[in-house]
């Protein structure tokens, strides 16, 4: 084989001894591609659900009038809030598992194959 010759794309992502370069690895523009997708999910849902916790404990500090309004029985509006927070967190986790599921484990697979982790 001459020097000329091309390694395997496969090869690409490992060292001399065999194991991952993650130098490289950090380099590539799939893993790249693949931090931004994550950034771009994670940072507006911690956003929003962060606003929306800071929303609840303002209107218990500042608006126990409201949160006190009966709804039915003896549960009021501060109950449903407060409930609608584990709601949300659940919501949160559900279409995070979505969509690490169908966006970020095929390209995860892909980076570890051309890291020769499947070897």
């Amino acid at each position: 084989m001459s020097s000329f010759t091309r390694a395997p794309e496969s090869d690409y992502l490992v060292d001399p001894t065999g194991a991952p370069d993650f130098a490289a690895l950090r380099a590539q523009p799939e893993f790249v591609a693949l931090r931004r997708r994550i950034v771009r999910f994670v940072f507006p849902a911690s956003a929003l659900f962060l606003c929306w916790y800071l929303t609840y404990v303002l209107l218990a500090a500042y608006a126990p009038d409201l949160m006190a309004v009966r709804v039915f029985g003896s549960v009021n509006v501060g109950m449903l809030l407060g409930l609608s927070q584990f709601a949300s967190t659940v919501l949160i986790m559900v279409l995070y598992s979505r969509f690490a599921r169908r966006r970020m484990d095929p390209a995860v697979e892909a980076l570890k194959e051309r890291a020769g982790a499947r070897r």
